[in-house]
Protein backbone atom coordinates (compact mmCIF):
# COMPACT_ATOMS: atom_id res chain seq x y z
CA UNK A 1 0.00 0.00 0.00
CA UNK A 2 2.59 2.62 1.21
CA UNK A 3 4.75 1.50 -1.43
CA UNK A 4 2.38 0.91 -4.25
CA UNK A 5 1.18 4.87 -3.67
CA UNK A 6 4.31 5.96 -3.53
CA UNK A 7 5.25 4.51 -7.08
CA UNK A 8 1.95 5.54 -8.76
CA UNK A 9 2.82 9.65 -8.22
CA UNK A 10 6.39 8.94 -9.47
CA UNK A 11 6.69 6.35 -11.81
CA UNK A 12 3.44 4.33 -13.58
CA UNK A 13 5.83 1.60 -14.33
CA UNK A 14 7.12 0.75 -11.80
CA UNK A 15 3.52 0.94 -10.12
CA UNK A 16 2.45 -1.47 -12.72
CA UNK A 17 5.36 -3.69 -12.09
CA UNK A 18 4.87 -3.47 -8.43
CA UNK A 19 0.95 -4.16 -8.65
CA UNK A 20 1.68 -7.41 -11.04
CA UNK A 21 3.92 -8.67 -7.81
CA UNK A 22 1.74 -7.81 -5.46
CA UNK A 23 -0.57 -10.19 -7.35
CA UNK A 24 1.28 -12.94 -7.34
CA UNK A 25 2.57 -12.76 -3.56
CA UNK A 26 -1.17 -12.38 -2.81
CA UNK A 27 -1.59 -15.84 -4.81
CA UNK A 28 1.60 -17.45 -3.29
CA UNK A 29 -0.18 -17.07 0.21
CA UNK A 30 -2.86 -18.36 -0.91
CA UNK A 31 -5.22 -15.34 -0.47
CA UNK A 32 -4.80 -15.65 3.08
CA UNK A 33 -4.96 -12.47 4.81
CA UNK A 34 -3.37 -13.82 7.84
CA UNK A 35 -0.81 -15.67 6.08
CA UNK A 36 0.04 -12.13 4.44
CA UNK A 37 0.12 -9.78 7.91
CA UNK A 38 2.20 -12.30 9.31
CA UNK A 39 4.71 -12.29 6.69
CA UNK A 40 4.28 -9.03 5.17
CA UNK A 41 2.46 -6.52 7.17
CA UNK A 42 3.74 -7.50 10.32
CA UNK A 43 7.66 -7.54 9.26
CA UNK A 44 7.40 -3.85 7.99
CA UNK A 45 9.64 -1.94 11.00
CA UNK A 46 8.34 1.18 12.69
CA UNK A 47 4.40 0.83 11.55
CA UNK A 48 2.20 2.33 13.81
CA UNK A 49 -1.00 0.55 14.48
CA UNK A 50 -3.44 2.74 12.32
CA UNK A 51 -0.94 2.09 9.17
CA UNK A 52 -0.99 -1.94 9.84
CA UNK A 53 -4.75 -1.86 9.91
CA UNK A 54 -4.51 0.30 6.57
CA UNK A 55 -2.34 -1.85 5.03
CA UNK A 56 -4.18 -5.07 5.58
CA UNK A 57 -7.70 -3.00 4.47
CA UNK A 58 -5.56 -2.66 1.16
CA UNK A 59 -4.89 -6.58 1.00
CA UNK A 60 -7.91 -7.30 2.44
CA UNK A 61 -9.47 -4.91 -0.88
CA UNK A 62 -6.92 -6.78 -2.99
CA UNK A 63 -8.18 -10.37 -2.22
CA UNK A 64 -11.71 -9.17 -2.47
CA UNK A 65 -11.32 -8.18 -5.93
CA UNK A 66 -9.28 -10.85 -7.41
CA UNK A 67 -11.77 -13.49 -6.07
CA UNK A 68 -14.96 -10.78 -7.20
CA UNK A 69 -12.60 -11.01 -11.28
CA UNK A 70 -11.70 -14.47 -11.11
CA UNK A 71 -7.65 -13.58 -11.28
CA UNK A 72 -7.13 -15.84 -8.42
CA UNK A 73 -5.14 -18.61 -10.10
CA UNK A 74 -3.51 -15.94 -12.86
CA UNK A 75 -4.55 -12.77 -14.40
CA UNK A 76 -4.73 -9.33 -14.13
CA UNK A 77 -7.18 -7.26 -11.57
CA UNK A 78 -9.57 -4.65 -13.60
CA UNK A 79 -7.36 -1.95 -11.97
CA UNK A 80 -4.39 -2.97 -13.33
CA UNK A 81 -5.90 -3.63 -17.08
CA UNK A 82 -6.83 -0.33 -17.00
CA UNK A 83 -3.64 1.54 -16.55
CA UNK A 84 -2.24 -0.86 -19.27
CA UNK A 85 -5.31 0.93 -21.52
CA UNK A 86 -4.09 3.74 -20.65
CA UNK A 87 -0.51 4.01 -21.28
CA UNK A 88 -1.61 2.08 -24.27
CA UNK A 89 -3.90 4.84 -25.27
CA UNK A 90 -1.18 7.23 -24.44
CA UNK A 91 1.53 5.48 -27.03
CA UNK A 92 -1.16 5.77 -29.47
CA UNK A 93 -1.54 9.76 -28.63
CA UNK A 94 1.95 10.47 -28.41
CA UNK A 95 2.88 8.21 -31.57
CA UNK A 96 0.05 10.40 -33.59
CA UNK A 97 1.20 13.54 -32.56
CA UNK A 98 4.73 14.61 -33.93
CA UNK A 99 6.38 16.64 -31.03
CA UNK A 100 6.96 13.47 -29.20
CA UNK A 101 9.88 12.22 -31.56
CA UNK A 102 12.03 10.72 -28.64
CA UNK A 103 8.91 8.24 -28.23
CA UNK A 104 8.73 7.50 -31.64
CA UNK A 105 12.03 6.34 -32.35
CA UNK A 106 12.40 4.64 -28.66
CA UNK A 107 8.61 3.05 -29.88
CA UNK A 108 9.97 2.00 -33.39
CA UNK A 109 13.79 0.81 -32.29
CA UNK A 110 11.35 -1.61 -29.69
CA UNK A 111 8.68 -2.68 -32.56
CA UNK A 112 10.91 -5.62 -33.88
CA UNK A 113 11.46 -7.26 -30.20
CA UNK A 114 8.03 -6.34 -29.59
CA UNK A 115 6.75 -7.89 -32.42
CA UNK A 116 8.82 -11.13 -32.35
CA UNK A 117 7.94 -11.88 -28.50
CA UNK A 118 3.93 -11.21 -29.56
CA UNK A 119 4.47 -13.81 -32.24
CA UNK A 120 5.52 -16.39 -29.20
CA UNK A 121 2.67 -15.67 -26.92
CA UNK A 122 0.08 -17.59 -28.80
CA UNK A 123 -3.26 -17.33 -30.36
CA UNK A 124 -4.34 -14.34 -28.46
CA UNK A 125 -1.28 -11.87 -28.43
CA UNK A 126 -1.30 -8.51 -25.68
CA UNK A 127 -0.94 -5.36 -27.48
CA UNK A 128 2.49 -3.73 -27.79
CA UNK A 129 2.55 -1.73 -24.35
CA UNK A 130 1.28 -4.94 -22.63
CA UNK A 131 3.99 -7.27 -24.42
CA UNK A 132 6.35 -4.61 -22.73
CA UNK A 133 5.09 -5.16 -19.05
CA UNK A 134 5.07 -8.57 -19.94
CA UNK A 135 8.66 -9.00 -20.88
CA UNK A 136 9.85 -6.46 -17.89
CA UNK A 137 7.96 -8.38 -15.72
CA UNK A 138 8.94 -11.81 -16.90
CA UNK A 139 12.75 -10.33 -16.28
CA UNK A 140 12.00 -9.69 -13.19
CA UNK A 141 11.30 -12.61 -11.94
CA UNK A 142 14.05 -13.97 -13.74
CA UNK A 143 16.72 -11.72 -11.82
CA UNK A 144 14.53 -12.40 -8.46
CA UNK A 145 15.15 -16.36 -8.96
CA UNK A 146 18.72 -15.81 -9.51
CA UNK A 147 18.81 -16.91 -13.74
CA UNK A 148 21.25 -15.61 -15.76
CA UNK A 149 20.24 -13.36 -18.92
CA UNK A 150 21.82 -13.86 -22.13
CA UNK A 151 23.58 -10.62 -24.07
CA UNK A 152 20.70 -10.56 -26.90
CA UNK A 153 17.99 -10.50 -24.20
CA UNK A 154 19.64 -7.60 -22.14
CA UNK A 155 20.17 -5.89 -25.49
CA UNK A 156 15.94 -5.84 -26.44
CA UNK A 157 15.06 -5.30 -22.52
CA UNK A 158 17.29 -2.35 -22.63
CA UNK A 159 15.11 -1.23 -26.02
CA UNK A 160 11.49 -1.67 -24.42
CA UNK A 161 12.81 -0.22 -20.92
CA UNK A 162 13.87 3.20 -23.14
CA UNK A 163 10.42 2.89 -24.38
CA UNK A 164 8.54 2.18 -21.33
CA UNK A 165 10.53 4.81 -19.28
CA UNK A 166 9.73 7.71 -21.88
CA UNK A 167 5.78 6.59 -21.67
CA UNK A 168 5.84 6.94 -17.99
CA UNK A 169 7.64 10.02 -18.08
CA UNK A 170 5.01 11.29 -20.77
CA UNK A 171 2.52 9.64 -18.79
CA UNK A 172 3.40 11.53 -15.50
CA UNK A 173 3.34 14.74 -17.78
CA UNK A 174 -0.13 13.85 -18.83
CA UNK A 175 -1.86 13.52 -15.52
CA UNK A 176 -0.08 16.65 -14.53
CA UNK A 177 -1.67 18.57 -17.69
CA UNK A 178 1.43 19.29 -19.33
CA UNK A 179 1.46 17.02 -22.01
CA UNK A 180 -1.44 17.80 -24.60
CA UNK A 181 -3.35 21.25 -24.45
CA UNK A 182 -7.02 21.68 -23.97
CA UNK A 183 -6.81 22.35 -28.30
CA UNK A 184 -5.03 19.20 -28.65
CA UNK A 185 -7.80 17.25 -26.81
CA UNK A 186 -10.52 18.89 -29.03
CA UNK A 187 -9.05 18.18 -32.09
CA UNK A 188 -8.97 14.35 -31.49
Amino acid sequence: MLIASQKRKENIAEYLLYMWQVEDIIRAFGLDIDRIQENIIDRVPDLDEDTRKAMREWYESLIDMMRREEVVQGGHLQINRNTVGDLADLSKRLLADGRYQDYTRAFYDALPVIVDLRSRSGENPAGEVETCFNALYATLLMRMKGQEISAATADALAKITRMTALLAAYYKKDEAGELFGKDDEETE
